[in-house]
């Protein structure tokens, strides 16, 4: 990406800094999104293919901000150009990965200017993965229909 230029150009032309400032957007938005699962998945598949192809590195194992049920819980380091990103683990990750202890919060990526949807764009055509359609969450299984009450009077029978 060119100083001069905002956004990443989408033609074919996916450079590192491209890839990893369209990870960072859709990790940034995906930790308020209602439903973050593909935004997640997206990113995950992201940064695996970037590492399987060299572009990124794991660094090391964190300590995670926010461990689920137990008391600790760790995250891998992932470094791809000037960001870094926090991914699960695998029990690989354990036995060759140095352990860097807690998160250094003085640590933050650059400010990235690019939409959420330019970035899903750029990520969905670098690992072909495509969004299924509206979440089954929005529509209500079993919804019945209204039925208006019927009033009978005082001493008759529902029938």
């Amino acid at each position: 990406m060119n100083p001069d230029q905002k956004y990443p150009q989408r033609n074919g032309n996916l450079t590192i800094d491209n890839l990893a400032q369209a990870v960072f957007i859709v990790n940034r938005h995906a930790k308020t999104a209602t439903n973050p699962k593909f935004l997640y998945k997206l990113k995950q598949e992201s940064l695996k293919k970037l590492i399987d192809e060299g572009k990124a590195k794991k660094v090391g194992l964190h300590f995670s901000e926010n461990p689920r049920n137990s008391q600790q819980q760790s995250d891998v380091l992932v470094e791809c150009g000037r960001y870094t990103f926090h991914i699960p683990p695998t029990k690989l990750d354990f036995h060759q990965l140095p352990h860097l202890g807690k998160l250094d919060n003085h640590i933050r990526n650059p400010k990235a200017v690019l939409s959420l949807n330019a970035a899903k764009a750029i990520l969905q055509s670098y690992t072909g993965i495509s969004e299924e359609g509206p979440p089954p969450s929005n529509q209500r299984k079993n919804q019945r229909t209204y039925q208006k009450p019927i009033f009978k009077k005082l001493g008759e029978r529902y029938s």
